[in-house]
């Protein structure tokens, strides 16, 4: 799958950005660059978002040693890692293609915080023994943008005693998670079409970026980006929408589902300094894993074009 679908070169159009998009989409490909293959195979985790079984778009990480994302072909991703036990998305990737059910919609992106680079993939994830096989549909690579710096070690065994993960759900964001999101400088954000393909992205600022205006209710702006608009192109056309914010120091995961929508008032993005537009956030569900990765990060270097937050 190339090219836009409808949503997307509706935002565009609605952004005064056509002709930046129809240039940007020349970018889109369904095969992994051999650069790009020898990136992923660098990286220790993945981010993946997917829909479970009742249709909420939901987004994880997946961790490994480095080498355990690979490109065996250059339309297909190896992942050699499965979510773990109360993990949203769980159920979707453990049977993904099994007993002849369907392969899982998924978009994915792989992010190195070190170097600032990242690489977007979306397709359909059949298991694969203890991973699975991603067949491509889109592949393309993201500007540096936003992304705050981070250097990352493993837990070693004596750290990993009485980290066993445990698993909080809700329906509205505890006191806790308030300010976890209040403070966050990076989280990653699902979507997907209204034919379900799925996507992946990443969404980055100074602490406070991301307001939180009720336990249900979450804003932040959308900053310039490359015009694409593969994010808010789903939200066009269907807005489910999932939300994971890593915690970098303990491992924990935070994963919102909800809906979203796009803010276009001139009046209320005029008040956020750096937006070009805003986005809404309805949160239904919450589920928060602690341990859910063995990866700890250092303290973040933020990036330079990262706007002001209003006080």
């Amino acid at each position: 799958m190339s090219g836009y679908h409808r949503g997307e070169t509706a935002a565009q159009e609605r952004a005064g950005l056509a002709r930046r998009a129809a240039s940007a989409g020349r970018a889109i490909g369904s095969d992994i660059p051999e650069v790009a293959a020898d990136f992923l195979a660098r990286q220790p985790f993945l981010v993946l978002g997917g829909a479970d079984d009742r249709g909420r778009i939901w987004a994880t990480q997946l961790t490994g040693e480095p080498g355990f994302l690979s490109v065996p072909a250059p339309d297909t991703l190896v992942v050699g890692a499965l979510p773990p036990p109360g993990d949203p998305l769980a159920g979707l990737l453990y049977g993904a293609g099994a007993d002849g059910a369907a392969p899982a919609r998924v978009g994915m992106i792989g992010i190195e915080p070190a170097t600032r680079r990242r690489m977007r993939m979306n397709g359909r994830a059949v298991r694969a023994g203890d991973g699975l096989r991603v067949d491509l549909d889109q592949a393309l690579g993201n500007c540096p943008k936003y992304i705050q710096e981070r250097r990352h070690r493993r837990i070693t065994p004596g750290e990993e005693t009485g980290q066993r993960p445990t698993v909080t759900d809700g329906d509205a964001l505890s006191p806790a998670q308030q300010e976890a999101l209040r403070t966050a400088d990076t989280f990653f954000i699902a979507t997907a079409s209204d034919r379900g393909d799925a996507d992946a992205s990443h969404r980055g600022g100074n602490p406070g970026f991301v307001q939180v205006l009720t336990p249900r209710l979450l804003r932040w702006p959308d900053y310039a980006g490359n015009g694409m608009f593969l994010t808010l192109g789903n939200l066009e056309l269907n807005p489910a929408a999932g939300l994971l914010v890593p915690d970098w120091d303990t491992g924990a995961s935070l994963h919102l589902t909800g809906t979203a929508r796009t803010v276009w008032d001139e009046e209320a993005v005029a008040r956020v300094p750096g937006a070009e537009r805003l986005v809404e956030f309805e949160v239904t569900a919450v589920r928060e894993v602690t341990a859910a990765s063995p990866l700890r990060w250092s303290e973040p270097a933020f990036h330079r074009f990262n706007p002001p937050v209003a006080g």
